[in-house]
């Protein structure tokens, strides 16, 4: 089995609990209005990688992570691999923080979503929605968006002890990169100037 990335990042400390392993899937069929990783969206991007030699890769560096985060792209359009993945860093003794852009409600009732549930700490649901741009809360970016804890490896306490921000990088080709959730364009425009 294959799944296709986009990018990731082994060690960052703004895409979930603690220092995590963040996994941007490529591919989206969801593509909402405004969203932040619209090169994200088509299926044929990225690069393809076995699971077993990702999962190899996501091991390497597990004594140094509490986790690892599902980003998109939409994670769950390759929701098989990710499953697979998301068991083995289970078994690593990690956790597992899930991003989708559907609903849980739209979700629950599907097998496949059900079996990725039994390796997931933390699911947040709902489409990115422009007119509801809010980044109050934790790693998210519009007031619709919901919180699900899974498991007893985390409560809602995380989202208050934990505030949205934003790491800068600058890759060997001098191409700066920003993760995380807050006010992109005001930073951009800032780098500008």
């Amino acid at each position: 089995m294959e799944i296709r990335i986009n990018s990731y990042i082994p060690t960052t400390n703004v895409e979930g609990v603690g220092t995590r392993f963040a996994i941007w899937v490529q591919g989206c069929p969801i593509r909402c209005n405004g969203c932040a990783n619209s090169r994200m969206w088509d299926f044929n991007g990225g690069t393809s990688y076995k699971v077993e030699d990702f999962i190899r890769i996501i091991k390497s560096y597990a004594d140094k992570i509490e986790g690892i985060t599902w980003l998109g792209g939409e994670p769950l359009a390759q929701i098989k691999p990710v499953t697979e993945i998301s068991k083995a860093a289970q078994e690593l003794g990690l956790s597992v923080i899930v991003f989708t852009g559907y609903d849980y409600s739209d979700l629950k009732d599907s097998s496949d979503f059900k079996e990725l549930v039994k390796y997931t700490d933390i699911l947040i649901d709902g489409r990115y929605e422009q007119d509801k741009t809010d980044y109050s809360r934790a790693w998210v970016g519009s007031s619709n968006q919901n919180y699900y804890f899974l498991t007893d490896r985390y409560n809602k306490s995380v989202i208050y002890e934990n505030k949205n921000k934003i790491e800068v990088r600058i890759s060997p080709d001098n191409e700066v990169i920003l993760t995380g959730m807050g006010d992109f364009k005001e930073i951009v425009n800032a780098i500008g100037k």
